[in-house]
């Protein structure tokens, strides 16, 4: 979501400006927005900009419920949130450009969920 905000070119700008009439359902809950808002000032005056008319094309799950019938083991403890609100939705992609913290998951999938880059999700549906 921050990339879409910070950048008018790109995969995650494309998501969020063809979502409604490719179908796709954007899907975030409040532990997101609240990445996005705590990082926002960074991008600048125009990234708010488009922050308010971006975010209105993803549905904002407030609260999360989650039971698994085996343990979720992650070891970055900031993105299991993240992780584990994407389960909770039945999401069928998590997409993300942090490849810092994402990097043993891009391109796997935990229970299902296949996890990808804004670009990655785009090749594979074409």
């Amino acid at each position: 979501m921050l990339a879409a905000t910070g950048s008018a070119k790109g995969a995650s700008r494309l998501l969020f400006e063809n979502a409604k009439s490719e179908g796709w359902q954007l899907v975030t809950t409040d532990y997101c927005l609240h990445e996005v808002e705590f990082n926002l000032p960074k991008l600048g005056h125009k990234a708010s900009l488009s922050w308010s008319r971006l975010i209105k094309a993803a549905v904002v799950s407030e609260s999360t419920r989650l039971t698994l019938d085996r343990p979720l083991v992650y070891r970055v403890s900031k993105d299991r949130p993240v992780i584990i609100s994407a389960l909770g939705q039945r999401a069928d992609y998590l997409l993300t450009l942090d490849r810092d913290d994402f990097h043993d998951l891009l391109g796997r999938s935990v229970y299902g969920l296949l996890i990808r880059t804004p670009g990655e999700f785009l090749r594979e549906i074409r």
